[in-house]
């Protein structure tokens, strides 16, 4: 098997999906004047700098839909408008990127970023995909493809697993394609079926394993950190693991149900796959020296997280343990050990680290800007008090009037949000409203507020929903239509899987400020 280039996708597919996004971007640019201009000049009943935040919190969502401009530059702007608009104090409003969950996004990105560059999370994926019997059947590679996208963004970011697996990816379809082809000649090499098995076990695999931890996805760090701000509660890790876990285990089964249903794979041996893969991990040679130095750093930051939660289980109560324990704050834990790797040498005799700052500035910087204004408009609508305004609004006009009927609702809309725009996005349209309609009705907002960023994450239909997903499409092997088709199955089994793992086990487990 040898790796094969890019595949462009087909014109007439192209011009179709550019026209799209110009209508849609045209749609966002002329209609956010309008709506700002028209919210904040309507006749309102309500303070002056609440009706300044709903314009404000209006427009972006409508931009973040649309994307007229890149999602993190809306953002930017939204921030700025609060300001200039009187919403909050310059203080007020920037001092959401003083949180230390900023901080956590940026040392977890430095320490991916090590992974990256070095090569350790590519060698991992090909120590998987080499094992015995993996790569002589279509179904067992494209299983192991998304088994390791599934482990692999537990520990680096949705959307950088699923750029590291998408050029191995190509060259295994793209071969098979080939061998699909011979058999099958009105069949083109870029549509098998099988393409789409393994691109989006790739995609669903690396959006599962997201959801485990709260720091392992954006989405994730700016719902906790919503609901953090919102109510001064935080999703400890054994509570958000627990639902989590049990979700991401039946996720995974429900998905890869879906992509066999939706589409098997024409042929069920891969001839050579073996040896393709071994030879591929063979090229690595031994682990070097950086690539140790990340992996112990690494694990030493993962101790480190959970380190508290070991000794309040084995009820240590020496002093000096429990007052650095009370301090490991999970950003600061993973800024300091990210900076480790600015000291451990890179063993090359070159006398570089292991990391240069060179390296660690490409991380993705505009998804840290996403995260301080995501937490910045929880708070602003909080100390402006459109939260409780919209949330008593809405709870009038909705009749919910229970836990499991506002998780339900929380569910859907995130779900549908996702749909249309990014999973980050969603959720920080969605859980800053469903906190105070939680409050309104009298509600413990804790679980509802959980269950919609659990439904944020789960969009699975079109390339926008997800960064991964938005990864694999581009590569011209997914056919919008099956990408579609299998999304459908997956957002309707999702629903409910939600709704059983959070609001069941987050009551079985008595999580919320009320227990």
């Amino acid at each position: 098997m040898t790796l094969a280039p890019h595949t462009t996708e087909e014109p007439a597919k192209l011009a179709s999906e550019e026209r799209f996004d110009l209508i849609r971007g045209r749609i966002g640019m002329i209609g956010a004047p309008i709506l700002l201009l028209g919210i904040l000049f309507a006749p309102l009943d309500l303070p002056g700098n609440q009706q300044s935040m709903l314009a404000v919190l209006t427009v972006v969502v409508l931009m973040w839909i649309t994307e007229p401009v890149p999602i993190p530059v809306t953002a930017l702007l939204g921030i700025a408008a609060m300001v200039v608009l009187g919403v909050g104090t310059p203080t007020e409003v920037y001092g959401g990127f003083g949180s230390a969950t900023v901080f956590l996004v940026i040392g977890a990105f430095i320490l991916a970023r090590a992974m990256t560059v070095h090569g350790l999370d590519r060698r991992f994926a090909l120590k998987v995909l080499s094992l015995p019997g993996v790569g002589n059947s279509t179904y067992r590679t494209a299983g192991a493809f998304g088994l390791v996208a599934c482990i692999l963004s537990m520990f680096v970011s949705a959307s950088a697993t699923a750029a590291m697996l998408l050029p191995i990816g190509i060259g295994v379809v793209k071969t098979i394609g080939d061998l699909i082809q011979k058999q099958n000649p009105d069949i083109k090499t870029n549509r098998t079926k099988f393409s789409c098995l393994l691109m989006l076990a790739i995609a669903y695999g690396a959006s599962v394993g997201s959801v485990l931890t709260p720091i392992t996805g954006i989405a994730n760090v700016i719902g906790r950190g919503t609901i953090e701000t919102m109510t001064g509660y935080k999703v400890d890790l054994f509570d958000w693991v627990s639902m989590s876990g049990p979700y991401l285990v039946a996720m995974a089964a429900v998905m890869w149900i879906a992509l066999i249903i939706v589409n098997r794979p024409e042929v069920k041996k891969i001839h050579g796959g073996q040896e393709y893969f071994r030879a591929r991990y063979s090229e690595l040679g031994s682990m070097t020296v950086p690539e140790r130095n990340v992996l112990i750093v690494f694990v030493g930051t993962v101790v480190l997280w959970i380190l508290p939660s070991l000794v309040t289980t084995f009820g240590v109560t020496t002093t000096v343990v429990t007052n650095v324990t009370d301090n490991l704050n999970e950003g600061s834990v993973v800024i300091l050990t990210a900076c480790v790797l600015f000291f451990l040498p890179r063993g090359n005799g070159s006398g570089e680290p292991t990391l240069t700052w060179k390296e660690a500035a490409a991380i993705d910087w505009g998804t840290v800007v996403l995260v301080g204004v995501g937490l910045t408009i929880g708070a602003m609508m909080n100390k402006t008090g459109l939260a409780a305004t919209l949330g008593e609004g809405l709870a009038d006009l909705t009749g919910v009037n229970s836990t499991w009927m506002l998780s339900l609702i929380a569910i859907v809309i995130a779900l549908v949000i996702s749909e249309t725009t990014s999973n980050t996005a969603s959720v920080g349209i969605v859980v800053p409203i469903i906190i105070p309609i939680a409050i309104a009705i009298g509600v413990d907002p804790i679980i509802p507020a959980m269950a919609g960023v659990f439904g944020a994450n789960a969009g699975a239909m079109l390339p926008v929903s997800t960064p991964p997903n938005a990864i694999v499409y581009g590569s011209g092997f997914i056919p919008m239509k099956r990408m579609i088709g299998t999304g459908v199955f997956i957002d309707i089994i999702c629903i409910p899987l939600i709704f059983v793992t959070v609001v069941g086990i987050g009551t079985l487990i008595g999580l919320g400020l009320q227990a």
